[in-house]
């Protein structure tokens, strides 16, 4: 079974467009509901009524997860704890304040959760403003329609969510609609308004019937520009959607993958308990024959009994054969492909990223899209909105001015953690640039800020500065004490 067979099972209406079906199907490659609609158990061999039911209508019993696991390791280069960038700008109360905002909002878990869920495509990331304070949230593309500029085909013009919800759902959110209908939900967001539209029943806009607003929960954001970022996950695709971050290639061999797992599985549970084949005319009474050490199975001497066994290297041959085609679908997809169990000591930081290059591969491509564009156009939004709105934290109290005028850059830390004789080696090149006039000391410190943790290397800098060492001097040395007497 292939994904294109296995993706024909799946309820698709024809009310959405082709696009919402395709990226609810690699969803459930995402979340691990992709053979949910499979009716019958691995285990499940014969139906009620006798019949053998194939392979391609069970569900298999082992799951691989490869696609996941690509994305997953992927997203952890880009926006780990480790891996988040650093905003960098001439203006020092810029920085501190976007870096403060960052932390407040937890802008990083938001970019995390948005490279997840557009690793199917795109995803959208909503910024609000409520009571003076920032706020992001991660919206699935599945059902949201993005219109741009004619004169700025970079910026959007609007965004439309349409999509089906039952009548008793919306019942519950207190709208006077029938229970059994279902119904269109509506909200369009401009660079004016947030436009929320009365549920119009299906029925009502196959005849024509346009949604009217919903005055009571429109609302007024006025900040000039429309509050979400779109983002297309891969270069490819199309205006609205980006190429995913596995390759389909990579779904068909997961999927064969599963299937391989659960007949190994399968061999396994018969080796562990072989059919029991009894040559007539045997002997015993009619009743059932058990199995085991302390029950002898008696036949006559033309009768015989034989457990039916198999060869137990035929597992190790699926395992062998379930690796190669991992190692396959992993050089596709870019995943990592090296092995723990190989490595006898720590690798230094260049060693991890020789032996990941694939990967890094991946993830660099990610920070164009999630990175370079994504966030930094969050970022930007955020001080456009602090020319509306007086920013405060959690506590209420205001943040620093934001400087719309500033160039904000993105500083990404190295890909690895360095060791020990990296930073040694590190320190020992850029201390002879900077003594050759080769290299400022503020590039130094900046470069060696993800190593130690700087969070500010403008502080750092002053600190040098005021408590260091004066340049070009060495740190002075502890006294070489006397030597005993007695020695």
């Amino acid at each position: 079974m292939d994904f294109k067979t296995l993706k024909a099972t799946y309820p698709a209406d024809p009310d959405y467009p082709r696009r919402t079906a395709d990226i609810l199907a690699l969803n459930r490659v995402m979340d691990g509901t992709m053979y949910d609609e499979l009716e019958y158990a691995f285990s499940m061999e014969k139906n009620n009524a006798g019949e053998y039911i194939s392979l391609s209508q069970r569900r298999p019993s082992a799951r691989t997860r490869l696609c996941p696991t690509v994305v997953g390791d992927s997203v952890s280069l880009l926006f780990s704890e480790g891996h988040f960038p650093a905003v960098d700008c001439t203006d020092e109360e810029t920085r501190d304040t976007l870096t403060r905002i960052i932390k407040e909002s937890m802008l990083n878990q938001v970019m995390i959760e948005a490279a997840m869920s557009g690793s199917v495509g795109s995803v959208a990331v909503l910024m609000r403003v409520l009571s003076d304070r920032v706020f992001f949230s991660v919206m699935s593309s599945a059902y949201l329609t993005p219109f741009w500029k004619a004169d700025a085909p970079d910026t959007l013009e609007m965004v439309t969510e349409r999509f089906k919800v039952k009548g008793d759902v919306l019942k519950g959110m207190g709208y006077a609609v029938e229970e059994k209908e279902t119904y269109w939900f509506q909200r369009d967001w401009t660079s004016t308004e947030e436009v929320w539209y009365a549920p119009l029943a299906v029925s009502k806009a196959k005849e024509g019937e346009k949604a009217s607003r919903d005055e009571t929960k429109t609302v007024s954001h006025k900040l000039g520009f429309v509050p979400l970022v779109w983002v297309r996950n891969l270069p490819g695709g199309d205006d609205i959607d980006g190429k995913p971050t596995f390759p389909v290639e990579a779904i068909d061999v997961q999927i064969e993958s599963d299937y391989l797992l659960s007949q190994g599985g399968r061999a396994l549970k018969y080796q562990s308990d072989p059919t029991l084949h009894i040559k007539e005319p045997a002997l015993g009474g009619n009743g059932a024959v058990i199995k085991g050490a302390a029950n002898a199975i008696v036949t006559d001497k033309d009768g015989d009994a034989k457990l039916l066994e198999i060869s137990g290297d035929a597992a190790g041959a699926v395992m062998e054969w379930v690796k190669g085609l991992r190692e396959i679908a992993l050089e596709g997809a870019g995943g990592n492909r090296s092995n723990a169990d190989k490595l006898s000591a720590a690798q230094s930081g260049r060693a991890m990223e020789l032996m990941n290059q694939s990967l890094i591969w991946l993830a660099d491509k990610l920070r164009i899209s999630y990175g370079e564009g994504a966030l930094l156009e969050l970022l930007n939004m955020i001080v456009k909105a602090s020319l509306v709105f007086t920013l405060v934290d959690k506590k209420g109290r205001p943040l620093g001015n934001l400087s719309e005028k500033e160039d904000i850059s993105l500083r990404w830390p190295q890909w690895y953690a360095p060791t020990y004789a990296d930073k040694q080696t590190q320190a020992t090149t850029l201390d002879v640039l900077r003594l050759a006039g080769l290299l400022s000391q503020e590039t130094a410190v900046k470069s060696m800020a993800p190593s130690y943790d700087i969070a500010d290397p403008a502080d750092e800098i002053r600190l040098i500065e005021t408590g260091g060492p004066p340049p070009n001097q060495p740190v002075p040395k502890e006294p070489t004490p006397a030597p005993d007497s007695n020695d």
